[in-house]
């Protein structure tokens, strides 16, 4: 299949633009927590009648230089709001659907204008709707910016920022401009989820989290990335992993199923780690042990002995006492629980092993340190056979 060249793209896109051959591809977005659908993407594509399709690669770079990127978006923007009304007359599934905003566009100061004239005109309510920003669309200027995001929040709709990280100015961006949900670059986690990309990836979620701003992880395309993020807190995942860009119909039809159960069956991170390489510091068991977002032990089980063998620092500062790792590895475990507690935490742990489940409960127990005395606290615990 042959690409448009630049001229055929100015030339041809006024016909393809009235012959609806500029559409929209959905790519889901999924918790990685549940497997369910919390949104999509809309991603614009070219339906040439002889190339065939055409990718954004292709056209995007010349429409924006021709100054007729902002009819395609448009167009796009449309094209989502007709999708979204035929499903809400049908009283059938929908999630949000998120479009992109070209840095051109950001210069019309009528654009936000020009997308509620088409929102109204179908009705669709603005929730259902997001805009997404790049983090390079701040070279137009953080004033011009914060102007289009204060329409936007004014008409109802969220704002995304999207490849946060990719550029060199996040972080002032980020503390400047009232971003409703950040989309992470994923490009820091090729390779090597040990490394720094690792760390620094780790950070940006930490600070979303401070600022109470939701992280959607774009790109994923391994259990390991998506995995990885779950366990540092950031469980709203887009990606190759779950599901490619697709055509409105078969995304209609993932919508219809979505809704009654999970489209995926959700994917805990212990089903595909490798227990004999949690003993490896530098391996990826011990990058995602050690930033799993709560307590966490790893310990043996056998008739009835429980011996614990690792712990992370969330289960020091969680259930510790103050203890040391150290210390802890060495605390008999039964010795601050009851008779009764025992019986039933030992109950679960059997069960856990029979099924090989995942067992939730809550037991009660003593823990006591030098430095703090005793203190009888109520653990809910949920636990899987590794």
């Amino acid at each position: 299949m042959r690409r448009m060249t630049a001229e055929e793209v100015v030339r041809e896109f006024e016909a393809a633009r009235k012959a609806g051959d500029i559409h929209a591809h959905f790519q889901p977005q999924y918790n990685h927590a549940t497997g369910r659908m919390i949104g999509a993407e809309a991603l614009m594509r070219w339906k040439h009648p002889i190339l065939g399709l055409q990718y954004p690669d292709v056209f995007i770079g010349p429409l924006e230089d021709s100054g007729l990127i902002r009819d395609a978006d448009l167009t796009l923007f449309e094209f989502i709001c007709k999708f979204l009304r035929k499903r809400l007359d049908a009283a059938a599934a929908v999630v949000p659907v998120s479009f992109n905003v070209s840095h051109v566009d950001i210069f019309h100061g009528d654009y936000v204008a020009d997308l509620e004239e088409i929102r109204a005109r179908y009705g669709v309510p603005a929730e259902l709707l997001r805009a997404e920003l790049t983090e390079t669309s701040s070279m137009s200027g953080l004033d011009l910016i914060q102007k289009v995001m204060e329409h936007f929040h004014a008409a109802g709709y969220l704002v995304e920022m999207d490849d946060f990280g990719s550029g060199y100015s996040s972080l002032n961006v980020l503390k400047d401009l009232p971003f409703d949900i950040i989309k992470l670059d994923m490009n820091f986690l090729k390779g090597d989820l040990s490394g720094r990309g690792g760390t620094i990836i780790n950070a940006m979620v930490q600070m979303a989290k401070w600022l109470s701003t939701p992280t959607i992880a774009e790109g994923v395309e391994t259990i390991e990335q998506a995995d990885y993020m779950k366990s540092i807190g950031c469980t709203y995942v887009q990606g190759y992993l779950y599901a490619r860009p697709m055509e409105p119909e078969a995304f209609a039809e993932l919508l219809d199923t979505c809704g009654l159960e999970p489209t995926k069956p959700a994917m805990e991170f212990v089903d595909t780690l490798n227990v004999n390489r949690f003993w490896n510091p530098d391996s990826l068991e011990t990058l995602i042990f050690s930033n799993y977002v709560g307590a966490a032990a790893i310990f043996s089980y056998e008739k009835g002995d429980v011996e614990i063998l690792r712990v992370n620092e969330k289960y020091l500062a969680e259930v510790g006492m103050n203890l040391s790792e150290v210390e802890t590895l060495k605390t008999i475990v039964w010795s601050g629980f009851s008779d009764s507690e025992r019986e039933r935490y030992v109950l679960h742990v059997e069960r856990a092993i029979a099924t090989d489940d995942e067992e939730t409960f809550e037991t009660w127990r003593t823990v006591t340190s030098d430095c703090c005395g005793e203190d009888r606290i109520c653990i809910r615990t949920t636990l899987r056979v590794i």
